[in-house]
């Protein structure tokens, strides 16, 4: 099939290569492959090939769930050696102000994809972590912690929307899902490792510093591996580069598969013009319907609590007399748990059922944290219905909610518009995180636990009726196959 004469991919062309280089037998084979399963095509794509890549790219992953906890269990010793102790506000500030940096590093991030290519942004995201880190490490003042938290920052917004794409594009098909969920189980592994090197260190004088230093270590190693692993495949073909693409294909996917790849992306290739897409052209017209779905996902995804819980679950515990410690470790592992059974379930469920079942999880278990705080005269069964209700909400969270809508919103992208959509729904997702953690603990004052709790339950329910109202299912489907099926007129 040839490029259209209006698309970036013609004008990128030789002369030479603009003869159609896909037969009839080639396109045959392709639909073959696209109406065919794992189960019954024996010579289906490999998913060895493409797994040391995803590795690599959950590295990123890893760092932002790292430093979203870097701070929880050393903060009041970094207070004390730095002298602002006792000001909740430095605190806040010291707290949150990487998600200033994240909301930057995020709305460049689609920018920078499409402009350098996956692999060097990847680079690109690990330098501002490696040389936070160790401003933050080596800070002797609240000045030099706070910069040192902004770089970091910038790195953790770069690094998530670019891991998505990446992972999406480099994945077969029939394991797609399972290798998004790895970026959920980074994260969950990046919490829990800050936890288990801060713990140690936060009554030992100066230990702090230790938690920064560490982290600059799987920065470069991210920034380093990165130079050996493939380009996404998706990016050098929507860039005109066809001989880098088969070349990655091969790597990803293995030699026999290349010309029914290719022949699949020459399909779906609608001659639009890749050299840029402006912002008003993700806000209106035909590809809003991709957009909104993305930003409320992710909207709804905030507004249901989980950061709350996330930043203030330590309140609760301790309340119940439970060290914030055992609490956050709690936390940890029935996010981890739940991450890891996703992993199982995501292409055999199904994006949809788990995204569905997730927030009805999620409403249930904040209805029984509602239900806990109605009725404070149970005594001590009232710390456990909440505390059990906590948990319950982080592991519904993680089997749906957490990882699917950063697998699914890159699938649901067609390419032209696939890294800039991503950073604005990732925007989206930061500027809604900040507001939740600014005035959860004003709301919780004025409103009470029981209304606060009944409002996040009521978020998750309408999250679940616009899952199943608008979302699609796209396992096992290549991108092309669902790029063409979303933009057919309707």
């Amino acid at each position: 099939m040839r490029p259209s004469p209006n698309s970036a991919v013609y004008k990128r062309l030789a002369s030479r290569e603009l003869m159609d280089p896909f037969d009839r037998d080639d396109e045959e084979s392709a639909a073959r492959l696209l109406n065919s399963t794992p189960e019954e095509d024996n010579g289906g794509p490999s998913w060895r090939l493409s797994l040391p890549h995803v590795c690599v790219a959950t590295i990123s992953s890893f760092l932002f769930g790292y430093h979203l906890g870097v701070v929880n269990e050393p903060l009041e010793s970094i207070s004390k050696d730095l002298g602002f102790a006792g000001n909740t506000m430095a605190e806040g500030l010291v707290v949150s102000m990487c998600l200033g940096g994240a909301l930057i590093g995020c709305l460049c991030s689609g920018w920078i994809a499409d402009g350098i290519g996956r692999r060097r942004a990847f680079q690109l995201s690990a330098l501002p972590m490696i040389v936070g880190a160790c401003l933050s490490a080596s800070s002797g003042n609240l000045h030099g912690m706070l910069l040192g938290r902004f770089f970091v920052g910038t790195g953790m917004g770069l690094g998530p929307p670019v891991a998505a794409l990446y992972v999406t594009e480099v994945s077969p098909p029939f394991v797609r899902g399972t290798y998004g969920s790895f970026i959920q189980i980074a994260t969950c592994l990046g919490l829990i490792g800050a936890l288990l090197v801060g713990i140690p260190v936060k009554d030992v004088i100066g230990g702090w510093r230790v938690c920064f230093w560490v982290s600059a270590a799987p920065a470069a190693f991210l920034a380093l591996c990165m130079e050996f692993c493939a380009e996404s495949p998706h990016w050098l073909y929507k860039h005109g580069k066809l001989v880098e693409a088969e070349s990655q294909f091969q790597r990803l996917l293995g030699g026999s598969h290349v010309k029914s790849v290719m022949s699949e992306l020459s399909r779906s290739d609608k001659g639009d013009d890749a050299d840029g897409v402006k912002l008003s052209e993700l806000l209106c017209g035909r590809h809003f319907k991709f957009v909104f779905i993305g930003a409320t996902l992710f909207a709804l995804q905030q507004l249901s609590g989980i950061n709350a819980v996330f930043y203030f679950s330590s309140v609760v515990f301790k309340s119940a007399g439970i060290p914030s410690s055992i609490a956050n470790i709690c936390i940890g592992i029935s996010n981890l748990s739940g991450s890891i059974i996703a992993t199982f379930l995501m292409d055999k469920l199904g994006r949809k059922v788990l995204l569905f079942g997730s927030f009805v999880g999620m409403a249930a278990a904040m209805g029984l944290q509602a239900f806990a705080a109605s009725y404070p005269i149970l005594g001590s069964w009232t710390w456990y219905l909440s505390i059990g209700g906590m948990l319950l909400f982080v592991f519904a969270f993680a089997l749906g909610a957490g990882p699917v809508p950063g697998l699914l919103l890159p699938e649901i992208f067609p390419n032209k518009i696939r890294e800039k959509a991503m950073a604005v729904c990732m925007s989206v997702h930061w500027v809604v995180n900040f507001f939740v953690g600014l005035l959860f603990l004003r709301f919780l004052e004025i409103l009470g636990a029981k209304v606060l709790y009944a409002i996040f339950a009521s978020f998750c329910l309408i999250a679940a009726a616009f899952v199943r109202r608008n979302v699609v299912e796209t396992k096992g489907k290549s991108l092309q196959e669902i790029e063409i099926s979303l933009l057919q007129p309707e």
